[in-house]
């Protein structure tokens, strides 16, 4: 196992099939990655006191941190982070204990905070804030500090979510090629 990938607490990170992980990012702990995902540069994904799930062909980009919220007394749950398929999280992203549905694009340095819930099909604009136990529904383009509901997405839009995640299925391909 690489230095990058590291146990916690006895539980590893668990990799899917045909995944690309970039050896400046690191995985810590209970991070399970499905098939065809891609972890591009000094991507940090924390799972220590909680687990993180990234869903097949969804792909976290340079400088994204990922992490969660322990289990409480009072959230005997905790908060732990939970991405879909095909979600496309932009460079320098935060995401704590929130869980995003699938085809979702999440814009270069967005903030998601504990709690929210992100519905299938949505797009999250460059910068947005989203606070905590809010959720976001479908179908819809957010932006702003706190995210607000701007308008509903076009169908080119709601084609271009599952068409950027295709992108970087591609581009990871290219990846893992060259690394052999």
């Amino acid at each position: 196992m690489t230095i990058n990938i590291r146990a916690y607490k006895g539980i590893s990170p668990t990799i899917g099939e045909q995944v690309y992980i970039d050896s400046s990012s690191v995985l810590v702990g209970d991070v399970s990655i499905a098939a065809h995902a891609s972890i591009w540069p000094l991507v940090a994904a924390r799972g220590d006191v909680n687990h993180i799930i990234i869903g097949e062909r969804s792909n976290i980009q340079d400088g994204t941190v990922l992490h969660v919220t322990r289990k409480s007394e009072h959230k005997p749950d905790g908060y732990p982070l939970i991405i879909g398929d095909d979600v496309t999280v932009g460079h320098h992203c935060m995401l704590h204990g929130c869980s995003l549905g699938n085809r979702i694009l999440v814009g270069m340095g967005a903030i998601i905070m504990d709690g929210v819930i992100v519905e299938d099909d949505v797009f999250i604009g460059g910068g947005t804030l989203v606070p905590p136990n809010k959720t976001l529904k479908s179908g819809y383009l957010y932006v702003g500090n706190p995210a607000k509901q701007v308008r509903p997405l076009k169908e080119s839009e709601l084609a271009f979510l599952k068409q950027s995640a295709l992108n970087y299925v591609a581009l990871k391909n290219d990846y893992l090629a060259e690394a052999y």
